[in-house]
């Protein structure tokens, strides 16, 4: 958004004080309609993001024709040769050089909507050529002798246009923008399943796709760090050593990733794991260590900021894996329970109950308690376990399976993927075809709302660590929502539960 609106000190220079004012405002009502969706507006992506790219393109050919044998730069080996004769100076300058392929970490989000078969099109057939294309006249113009104080990218402009080339170009960084916000909703709510971030509230903007949503509390926190950044540093330039990092540092641990891929998903040897991986990772890790250097001047803020994200993920998984354990601790044995059911006389009501549970075998601690307390059981009854496997579709065959434990008592477990929301309801209406002969018209649902207290004999975490969980339980969305269950048919049984 800086660099977009920088230019405007090229048409009028005193408009320099008013570069970061405007930044904000725009920022600021980008931030305000995404409780609104994007999907009305995001029709209108394309053709301007395929216009943006057409002119960038013409511009750079502009440029090229005016200084041609600059083309001659595209051969890798006078960069190669530089780096190698340059020393420290060849070596630093990879952090410069880096920022041309800043942006292109956005792709793995936006492979997970669109998949990459569309991705690798619009990459290799429209953004690649048009980026080389600009970047080389840029790189013409200058070796032509055009001033290189202020934006060159702008000096490709004929004067007479450069106005239309900055409104087109913040129109272009608020969509990037927009995009990087929806991964950030995507990438929440994928943490979220896979158990790495407390439940938000998130909320589905269309029906037409599965990636259009909205997440409050990431949106707003988002804003405040965005904010906080534009304000801060002021210039684009000034955000050069922060965001090479960034991009640095994600696509160095991608290709670690990639490395994991290669071994457990496709199953390849080591030896060719680690060559294929092990090229991509000596790229990125020459360009981590070239930004590396740019700590001092700014390159701490994405670093503090990836440590306080990483500390929230960790503290919860953590937590919510104490308390995982310590409920099936307290798990009672099928046989022990009916047998209970028998000696106490507990009358059996009509109806089916739906007990969820993060229990994996026997009976969960929430049936038991709610058994204790209302003296009361419903004829029919089914023990839930909802797991998000990581892949990020599971299919439909593998959804759910059901075991009979007990007459007219089953246990279910539930199977979604990362990219997809759970929905019990819509699942129950699979159990009968399974054999299980429930009245999906009369069913009450069953979850236990844990209070999360300190255990003074045996810590599962240390006190800091458990106070910050017990704060995020407390305050994140509750079972009934992220399940999609019927308000009116639930009942929460509180219990204290100790880490």
């Amino acid at each position: 958004m800086l660099s977009a609106l920088e230019g405007l000190e090229i048409v009028v220079p005193d408009f320099a004080s008013f570069v970061v004012p405007v930044s904000v405002l725009i920022l600021v009502a980008l931030f305000a309609i995404q409780p609104q969706g994007t999907s009305r507006i995001g029709r209108a992506f394309g053709p301007i993001m395929a216009l943006w790219f057409a002119v960038i393109a013409l511009l750079g050919i502009w440029g090229i024709s005016r200084y041609p044998s600059v083309l001659v730069a595209i051969d890798p080996r006078h960069g190669l040769g530089y780096l190698i004769s340059g020393g420290a100076t060849g070596f630093l300058v990879l952090g410069g050089v880096f920022l041309c392929v800043t942006g292109a970490e956005a792709l793995y989000a936006d492979m997970g909507h669109f998949g990459a078969g569309p991705i690798r099109l619009a990459w290799s057939a429209i953004v690649f050529p048009s980026l080389v294309l600009n970047y080389a006249g840029q790189a013409a113009l200058v070796l032509d002798g055009a001033p290189i104080s202020d934006n060159i990218f702008y000096r490709l402009c004929p004067s007479f246009l450069l106005l239309p080339l900055i409104v087109l170009a913040t129109i272009a960084t608020i969509i990037a923008s927009q995009s990087i916000i929806t991964g950030a909703f995507s990438m929440t709510r994928q943490a979220i399943q896979l158990g790495w971030l407390p439940r938000v509230h998130i909320t589905q903007t269309s029906a037409e796709g599965y990636g259009q949503i909205y997440v409050g509390a990431v949106n707003w926190l988002l804003m405040l760090v965005t904010l906080g950044l534009t304000v801060g540093f002021g210039k684009s330039d000034n955000l050069a050593s922060a965001y090479g990092i960034a991009v640095s540092a994600t696509m160095l641990m991608t290709s670690a990733l990639l490395f994991m891929a290669m071994r457990e998903i496709w199953e390849w040897g080591i030896i060719t794991a680690g060559a294929v991986a092990g090229a991509f990772f000596l790229v990125d890790a020459a360009f981590f260590a070239a930004n590396i250097t740019k700590v001092a001047e700014g390159g701490y803020v994405p670093l503090v900021l990836a440590a306080l994200v990483y500390g929230v993920m960790l503290i919860w998984h953590l937590g919510a894996t104490a308390v995982a354990a310590r409920l099936q601790e307290a798990v009672m044995p099928v046989e022990a329970f009916m047998a209970r059911i028998r000696e106490g006389r507990i009358p059996r009501v009509p109806g089916t109950a739906v007990f969820l549970t993060r229990t994996q075998r026997d009976v969960p601690p929430v049936m038991v308690w709610h058994v204790k307390h209302n003296r009361a059981l419903h004829e029919r009854l089914i023990v839930l376990t909802v797991t998000t496997q990581s892949v990020p579709w599971v299919r439909e065959p593998e959804r759910v399976t059901f075991e009979e434990i007990a007459p007219r008592f089953w246990r279910a477990a539930a199977r979604y993927g990362f990219m997809e929301r759970p929905d019990i309801p819509a699942l129950l209406q699979q159990a009968q075809g399974l054999g299980c002969a429930i009245d999906l018209a009369d069913i009450t649902y069953y979850v236990g709302h844990e209070t999360v207290v300190p255990d003074e004999d045996d810590k599962a975490l240390p006190r800091v660590a458990e106070a910050l969980f017990a704060f995020m339980q407390r305050n994140s969305a509750h079972l009934t929502e992220y399940f999609r269950l019927p308000m009116d048919a639930v009942v929460e049984i509180g219990r204290q539960v100790s880490v």
